[in-house]
C-alpha cells in the first residue's frame, strides 16, 4: 500500500462530503485532496488533483455518478469507491460496476453516530483496498465482458462428471460482480453439478445480481432462498445478510439453509461458514474455489474442504483486483492450484 493514499470526494451534499472526509482523516495513510459537488467538477477536480482514489454518491444533480464514472473511465481508468443510498429496488450501483466501480458501501439515509462507526471502518478499508489495484487487466476483462452481444459464450462439457466432485463452493469479494460476470456465463447449462457463491455484498443487492447474472448465462443464477435443492446446471448466491449452508435429507436430497449464525464473522454472509458446511455435508466431493477480494475469509473454510479430502483453486495474483482472499489460502499451503480468471471455467471444467 502506498504511504499516502490521496483521495477525491464526490457528493452533492455539504453534510456528507465535510462527515467522509473526517471519517478519511482518521487514517494516517489516507489525505482527502479535494471535493466535488457533481461529476462535472468531479472530472475536472480528478484532472487537477490526480487522486489514488474517488470516493462517488451516484445521486447527484446535472451529472449524475453513472455518467462521471462512464466518463472518466474511458478518460484515465482509476479506483472509484461508490457511497450511495440508492434506493435497493434500483439497479444504480451495479449499474456502477458495470461502468468500472470497484467496490460500494450502502450509506444508511440518517448517518446517526453509531452508524458513522461502523460505515467508517468499512470506507477506510476499501479506500485502501481500492488504492492497490491496477486496471491494466480490468480493461481487458471489460472488453470480455462486453462482447458484441454482452454475452460470453459458454464452453462445452466434453464428459460427464466422472469425478468425485458434487458441488462447487466459490467465494469472493472486491472485484466479485466484474470477475463471476466473466466466469460463471462460460459454465454450461449441462454443468454436472450445482454451484455455490458467496460474494460480500451489502443487503439488498444481491437479488439483483443474481438476476442479471442469470440473464448473462446459460446457467440458472438465483438468490439462495431457504430450502432450496441443490440441482446440477444451477447457481444458488447466497443471500447478503444470511450465511449460506446446506442440510441433507433423510433420502439424500440436500437443500440450502439460510442462518445467521455465527454472530462473530467478518462477513454475514461467509465464505468460511459456507465452505465448512460443503466439507461437513460433501464431505472429500468439493471443490472450493477462491478468488479476488480483500482480507482472509475462506481460509478457514478451505483448510476443512482439504481437510476433508476436496480441492481447493485459488485465482491467480495476475487476474486478481485485490489479491488478498486467495493470498491467504495459498500462503497457508490450501491451494491445489492457481489458475487465471480468463483459464478458471476451463480448468474447472477439466476438473469435472
Amino acid at each position: 500500500m502506498k504511504n499516502i493514499i490521496r483521495v477525491l470526494i464526490v457528493d452533492d451534499s455539504a453534510y456528507i462530503r465535510k462527515v467522509v472526509r473526517q471519517m478519511l482523516s482518521r487514517s494516517p495513510f489516507i489525505e482527502v485532496v479535494g471535493t466535488a459537488h457533481d461529476g462535472q467538477e468531479a472530472l475536472d477536480k480528478v484532472a487537477q488533483l490526480k487522486p489514488d482514489v474517488v470516493t462517488l454518491d451516484l445521486v447527484m444533480p446535472e451529472m449524475d455518478g453513472i455518467e462521471f464514472l462512464q466518463k472518466q473511465m474511458a478518460i484515465q481508468p482509476l479506483p472509484v469507491v461508490v457511497i450511495s443510498i440508492a434506493d435497493q429496488s434500483s439497479e444504480r450501483v451495479l449499474t456502477a460496476l458495470d461502468a468500472g466501480a470497484i467496490d460500494f458501501i450502502h450509506k444508511p439515509t440518517a448517518l446517526a453516530t453509531e452508524k458513522i462507526k461502523e460505515m467508517q471502518e468499512e470506507l477506510v478499508e476499501k479506500v485502501k483496498a481500492a488504492s492497490l489495484i491496477s486496471f491494466s487487466h480490468l480493461d481487458s476483462l471489460k472488453e470480455k465482458n462486453q462482447g458484441t452481444s454482452n454475452q460470453i459464450t459458454s464452453l462445452s462439457l466434453k464428459n460427464k462428471n466422472t469425478t468425485n466432485i458434487d458441488l462447487i463452493v466459490i467465494g469472493i469479494s472486491t472485484g466479485g460482480p466484474q470477475a463471476l460476470a466473466h466466469l460463471i456465463p462460460q459454465l454450461p447449462a449441462d454443468l454436472p453439478v450445482p454451484v455455490a457463491m458467496v460474494l460480500h455484498m451489502p443487503e439488498g443487492y444481491t437479488k439483483m445480481y443474481a438476476e442479471r447474472l442469470n440473464k448473462l448465462s446459460t446457467l440458472t443464477v438465483k438468490e439462495a432462498e431457504e430450502g432450496d435443492l441443490l440441482v446440477p446446471g444451477t447457481a444458488f448466491l447466497a443471500k447478503a445478510g444470511r450465511h449460506l449452508t446446506f442440510r441433507r435429507q433423510a433420502n439424500g436430497d440436500i437443500y440450502t439453509h439460510l442462518t445467521t449464525h455465527p454472530f462473530d464473522t467478518l462477513h454475514r454472509p461467509s465464505v468460511d461458514v459456507m465452505f465448512c458446511s460443503a466439507a461437513e455435508i460433501y464431505q472429500n466431493r468439493v471443490l472450493g474455489v477462491i478468488m479476488t477480494g480483500m482480507g482472509e475469509d475462506g481460509k478457514e473454510g478451505s483448510a476443512w474442504i482439504k481437510a476433508k479430502g476436496g480441492l481447493i483453486y485459488t485465482e491467480a495474483e495476475s487476474s486478481c483486483v485485490v489479491y488478498g482472499m486467495p493470498r491467504s489460502v495459498v500462503e497457508a499451503g490450501l491451494s491445489d492450484r492457481c489458475v487465471t480468471l480468463e483459464n478458471l471455467a476451463q480448468i474447472m471444467l477439466e476438473t469435472l
